[in-house]
């Protein structure tokens, strides 16, 4: 071998540890496509590689490893931040209360379970943050563990104790997730064909999905009124989109006065329908939507024009026109009914329904040029992520506390994300990246992440093994991993009334665990479980990420 091709693999350099990097994410993305019984433990096998690497004597660059491990963590949380953050926002209406309050009772009873093993045992409570990490699989919790040790200055903790405590608890973690879901379907004997045949008739899903009836107007209260006079009349808002008035098909505004038989096609979610089926009449045999005559057309325009992205759709002028009417608007994968309070995002897509003019105007407001959207705009999110570190850096005094209390590099860059991706358009900061983007963001994050607690962690690998404590970090773990998810799924089931698959999306949820989510979708046939997944996992990542820092602060 070459005498430079030998010192490029073997001395410390910034060349070096970019080829050990690369080596230690790629073997273990490649490990993680390995499954057992369909189960992966997908990409915190980097962590197992660098682990191995480091075990073996491969060294990088310190100051190398040091920034890539606090860069590749900011990534991750920000990303994580921009995804979450629409529904973040949402799950804290008061129709997702109950599910974030179990959610909730599982982060606590794993805390208190956690404090109780760290009494009863030797290890040190930056070693049962790790165990914890790794019992609910939470990456960023562990990255919260360290930075809390590194902002103490703490004598004494260890932080690759810390990362191999997380590493031992990690792999039973996922599968005490899914195990526990197979315990709770033989305590509650649910039969899977009978829970799908009762969301079929529950229909969760497709009564918050907006959808579109023809309706004969027979209410005589309602002739010689104007269409807002219905509008007013409801809760939630609608949208009529097409109407039979006098003889022809039009898009209504709310000035127009109805008309005996008039045909109003209404876009509103189901429940809401059932409301309107009594306000104005039966449903009707016409179909407005295919009529023979009608210069109406109907279009899908994705905004993508940031100057209407910061004011709601009732300020913006050109959307204020009489040749169209906006019916449905889909956001992240959410269908919703468009109204006037609505702030646009950029990559939203409105349903548009009017004349080829009218169509035009609003494909004009909105942008609709899908090539704006593959470029991000990367000046809004590094900044974010510069706020996201100030904010992280900012010191919190507490009292009989003996050092200042930080949010720290997984806490900061995770808030400020939140906030922006729901205020950000207010401030002229839009954050938009495509999914396909905001993955390759995130994985590169937690990848680099990985390799670096690896990489520095692996030297004591053989003694955590040799002493036994790696032993008893696995069997804590397990208790930690699947007593919460017993107890509060059993709660659920029987004083919230929740479905099996709507706890299974919850406790897959509040374990921040994917494999147990694909788990139970499989199990479901459908994306029931997502949907309660979704609704708790934006305010567990963050509970999980604070309660790691939160036993360090108050405990060591």
């Amino acid at each position: 071998m070459p005498a430079w091709l030998y010192d490029l693999f073997t001395k410390t350099s910034i060349a070096q540890s970019v080829i050990v990097y690369g080596l230690v994410i790629a073997i273990g993305i490649w490990m993680g496509r390995i499954r057992v019984a369909g189960i992966s433990l997908g990409i915190t096998w980097v962590l197992f590689a660098g682990l191995i690497f480091s075990y073996f004597g491969v060294e990088t660059d310190a100051n190398t490893e040091h920034f890539l491990r606090e860069f590749g963590l900011i990534l991750f949380v920000y990303s994580i931040g921009l995804q979450v953050g629409p529904g973040f926002w949402a799950s804290l209406k008061k129709n997702a209360m109950a599910n974030n309050l179990l959610a909730l009772a599982i982060v606590a009873i794993g805390v208190i379970i956690t404090v109780i093993l760290y009494l009863l045992s030797h290890n040190s409570i930056s070693v049962m943050a790790g165990v914890m990490s790794g019992a609910v699989t939470n990456t960023p919790g562990l990255a919260a563990a360290q930075a809390a040790v590194s902002d103490m200055h703490a004598s004494g903790a260890d932080k690759s104790l810390i990362t191999l405590a997380y590493a031992c608890a990690y792999p039973l973690g996922v599968f005490g997730i899914i195990g526990s879901l197979i315990i709770l379907r033989k305590i509650f004997r649910v039969n899977i064909e009978s829970e799908q045949e009762l969301h079929r008739k529950l229909d969760v899903i497709r009564a918050k999905k907006p959808v579109s009836l023809h309706l004969s107007l027979e209410n005589k209260q309602l002739v010689g009124q104007p269409l807002r006079k219905l509008f007013d009349m409801l809760k939630e808002p609608v949208v009529v989109s097409r109407m039979f008035h006098n003889g022809e098909i039009i898009t209504p505004t709310p000035d127009l006065v109805l008309s005996e038989n008039d045909v109003l096609l209404v876009v509103a979610s189901k429940q809401e329908m059932e409301q309107l089926k009594l306000l104005i009449g039966p449903p009707s045999n016409m179909n407005l939507k295919n009529a023979k005559g009608s210069d109406l057309i109907s279009r899908h325009i994705v905004v993508t024009r940031s100057a209407v992205t910061h004011r709601r759709i009732g300020d913006i002028p050109e959307l204020q026109q009489q040749e169209f009417t906006l019916t449905r608007l889909q956001r992240a994968g959410i269908e919703m009914v468009p109204h006037g309070d609505i702030f646009l995002q950029l990559g939203d897509t409105v349903k548009v329904v009017g004349t080829e003019e009218g169509v035009q105007v609003v494909t004009e407001a909105l942008g609709n040029s899908l090539k704006k959207l593959e470029v991000p705009d990367l000046a809004p999110i590094f900044m974010g992520i510069v706020l996201g570190v100030i904010l992280g850096s900012v010191p919190i005094h507490f009292p009989n506390m003996p050092v200042a209390v930080k949010i720290g590099m997984a806490g900061g860059p995770l808030i400020i994300a939140l906030t922006l991706s729901r205020f950000g358009n207010l401030f002229y900061l839009n954050n938009y990246t495509t999914h396909s983007a905001n993955l390759m963001v995130r994985e590169i994050g937690i990848s680099l992440f990985l390799a670096s607690v690896g990489l520095s962690s692996g030297k004591n690998l053989s003694i955590a093994f040799a002493d036994g404590s790696g032993w008893g970090w696995i069997g804590m773990g397990v208790i930690i991993t699947t007593v919460p998810l017993l107890i509060v799924g059993f709660i659920a089931h029987k004083y919230f009334k929740k479905t099996y698959f709507e706890i299974c999306g919850l406790l897959a949820g509040a374990s921040t665990d994917p494999p147990a989510l694909a788990f139970a979708t499989r199990m479901a046939g459908s994306d029931i479980p997502s949907v309660t997944y979704a609704t708790v996992y934006p305010l567990t990542m963050i509970l999980r990420i604070v309660a790691a820092q939160l036993l360090i602060l108050l405990l060591m």
